[in-house]
């Protein structure tokens, strides 16, 4: 009879002895009941906890974020142990696998578990990459976000990002089978209903201790009464004169861009615009103590940053940083520990002239290349000399080394985390039916990762 022992009381360590259970229980279906006690002096059966728990040295630079994982077994149990509880789920599906389980897509179908004894296992690994992840973008329903929160734990993906305080643009293209309701009726869903479903995959998340990033875009557009959870929707508004300060001057107007409030860039210049979206950050981080890291991004658009006569005189991002400068003494202010990520992202990939951020402890910078080419891949070659700034009037760079080149230079004035966003699954996926040539170039860019 098999035991499972926790040695730690916590709630993601339940979950991984739970699912240790379930699926022992699966491959040795005549193995008989599988008890899950609380034991921290068990010295026998499958043991579940921390690398400190067993007098194991955790090697982990930042043991919260760096996943470790520790296994040493025979046939009756043994050591499932990790870095942080999230790496004990981990140790619990490596372990699985090396004994012949595998999930190759979400959802109960997608799990291969085969019906043979245990054997004895040893393993130690810690993760080639800090951060691991996804984000919830494209037309989503409920069971396929359940599911991919679930296939990716196995996975040993440790973030999950789900973009939008209310992803309701995301599920409505599903829900209303835009360009296909010849074949499938609108299902219209509430904005009410995402919320609760959003907060469902928040528990989900949390349930497998993986890292919660959230928000993104919207920054720019709710805080000064813009309402953009209609996403890339055009609307005709007619902005108050309250309004029509905050938002950017483009072409001698102040006007939504091309009428979409999720792509319209700010005034940045003017200080009551700035302090405006750091106390709007501010109060989500203040009820959203769940979040791990807060993304705190500028608008969709491009090319549309204000062209008043002060926001000329330094670049989209030294205002950018100047917002990130007020949000860190305001979080300070409150006792908040959140961490924030800004974003290298269009008009911001090219680096301030003059600001800087004070507080690199809190932040972390997101590099999301959208306009690279993917029909080459990450070059570990010379890189060209970077683009120059026009503002508003720049190209799209083509080559993903024009856009590592950019990130050198932002790199002489940000020496704090970088982590990458990419864009393969964006739209590339449909010019590559048999996804063999994008598989590739996925393959050749993870390996260039550590080059850049």
């Amino acid at each position: 009879m098999l035991t499972i022992y926790k040695i730690r009381a916590d709630h993601t360590v339940d979950f991984a002895a739970e699912e240790l259970k379930k699926y022992l229980r699966m491959m040795m279906p005549r193995c008989g009941e599988i008890d899950i006690l609380y034991d921290p002096k068990a010295t026998a059966g499958f043991r579940l906890g921390l690398l400190q728990d067993f007098g194991l040295v955790n090697e982990a630079e930042d043991p919260v974020l760096d996943d470790i994982v520790h296994i040493d077994t025979d046939c009756q149990g043994g050591i499932l142990a990790g870095s942080n509880p999230r790496s004990v789920l981990f140790a619990v599906y490596r372990y699985l696998k090396l004994n012949g389980c595998r999930w190759l897509y979400p959802g109960v179908d997608g799990e291969h578990i085969p019906m043979q004894d245990i054997v004895p296992q040893k393993y130690e690994k810690l993760a080639d990459h800090r951060f691991r992840g996804h984000c919830n973008e494209g037309a989503e329903y409920q069971q396929c976000m359940l599911e991919t929160i679930d296939f990716y734990a196995k996975q040993f993906i440790n973030v999950y990002m789900l973009e939008f305080d209310n992803p309701y643009c995301y599920y409505k293209i599903y829900y209303d089978h835009t360009h296909n309701e010849e074949n499938i009726p609108p299902e219209p869903v509430s904005k009410d209903l995402v919320k609760q479903w959003k907060r469902q995959c928040e528990v989900e998340i949390a349930k497998r201790g993986l890292q919660f990033h959230d928000m993104g875009h919207g920054w720019t557009a709710e805080p000064y009464g813009l309402n953009s959870s209609d996403g890339w929707k055009s609307h005709t508004v007619e902005l108050t004169p309250e309004q029509q300060e905050y938002v950017a001057l483009v072409n001698g107007k102040r006007v939504l861009h091309k009428g979409i409030a999720l792509n319209t860039n700010l005034c940045m210049s003017n200080p009551k615009v700035r302090t405006i979206m750091a106390k709007s950050v501010v109060d989500y981080a203040k009820a959203s103590r769940n979040v791990g890291y807060l993304h705190v991004w500028l608008s969709d658009g491009v090319r549309n940053h204000c062209e008043c006569e002060e926001c000329v005189k330094l670049n989209p991002t030294d205002y950018y940083l100047m917002i990130m400068n007020e949000l860190d003494e305001m979080l300070t202010a409150e006792g908040l520990d959140t961490r924030i990520v800004f974003i290298f992202y269009k008009d911001t990939m090219w680096a301030p002239l003059k600001e800087s951020i004070k507080n690199p402890k809190r932040f972390s910078m997101l590099y999301a290349p959208i306009y690279r080419s993917y029909s080459s891949s990450i070059s570990e070659g010379p890189l060209p000399e970077a683009p120059k700034f026009e503002r508003n009037k720049w190209k799209n760079p083509p080559e993903s080394g024009d856009y590592v080149a950019l990130l050198r230079i932002w790199q002489e004035n940000w020496k704090g985390p970088v982590f990458g966003y990419e864009y393969h699954f964006w739209r590339h996926q449909y010019s590559d039916p048999s996804q063999l040539y994008l598989a590739r170039r996925i393959y050749e860019d993870i390996r260039a990762l550590p080059a850049i």
